[in-house]
């Protein structure tokens, strides 16, 4: 395993913990209210950042701090190594009890995703990667799918949005589904269950740069809807869009998406 395999190893047990957190959390109740723009947060969304925090940071004081739920500050844009976190990412699902919200954890070094972990409690799964070294669910490897045709491609994002934008070239007939959290839409087009993830407007580092690992090292390709590729622990913690799909299906996404303005 890499060098990046110990802090593999603390953020997967960390994202357990974390899980294991929110599921007493909600069995106990938890209060809700509403952040600015209207998204909900609960108590436990709280309480879970505040116990990786702990866990992170007193295993490595050294490295910066990016989280949903905690104050940004300049002073990760210092650090070489940070953690970037969504303690949970999907609340929504979570409470409506619902399978589909996950934790994910990643570290960053120089810009670049080395480790992380998508922990999906309520399903019993758990995505990790390394840069380099490979994805794995539960244990095991897992490769993006090999598909190349547009047409009839499983695709994680609204029916909506190809039905309200305009598209010089139409697309072909997709399978559309959607899920809550945005990490875990990538892991499973890191696992070959869908083909694609898509998503046109700005998303927080956090909600994204673990699955971007783990969909990297499992064989797709994740930029943003022009084909950029990302950098993270930027001042701005937004990547501009999203296109994660397979290599085959990835220049043939961008053809048809680079003319929607970049949200950033």
């Amino acid at each position: 395993m890499s060098d990046f395999g110990p802090d593999l190893d603390l953020i997967r047990a960390a994202a357990l913990d974390a899980g294991a957190l929110a599921l007493a959390e909600r069995a106990k109740g938890v209060s809700v209210r509403s952040k600015p723009g209207g998204s909900p947060v609960t108590s436990a969304d709280y309480a879970v950042d505040a116990l990786l925090k702990d866990l992170l940071l007193s295993a490595r004081p050294d490295y910066g701090w990016l989280s949903e739920e905690t104050a940004d500050t300049p002073d990760r844009l210092e650090k070489r190594r940070i953690f970037v976190v969504d303690p949970i990412d999907g609340t929504v699902a979570f409470m409506k009890d619902r399978p589909w919200w996950c934790i994910p954890i990643a570290v960053v070094e120089d810009g670049q995703i080395v480790a992380a972990v998508v922990h999906a409690p309520m399903l019993n799964e758990t995505y990790v990667a390394t840069r380099g070294g490979g994805a794995f669910l539960n244990g095991r490897p897992i490769q993006a799918s090999s598909t190349y045709d547009l047409e009839g491609a499983g695709v994680l994002a609204s029916a909506q949005i190809f039905r309200d934008l305009y598209w010089p070239e139409p697309w072909p007939p997709l399978r559309f589904e959607n899920r809550n959290a945005l990490a875990y839409r990538l892991s499973l087009v890191a696992s070959g269950l869908f083909d694609a993830a898509v998503a046109f407007t700005p998303r927080w580092d956090w909600d994204v740069a673990a699955g971007a690992l783990i969909a990297a090292e499992a064989g797709a390709i994740v930029t943003d809807h022009h084909g950029e590729p990302w950098r993270f622990n930027r001042p701005d913690p937004r990547q501009p869009g999203m296109v994660c799909s397979t290599a085959a299906l990835h220049p043939l996404i961008i053809a048809r998406t680079r003319h929607i303005p970049l949200g950033n």
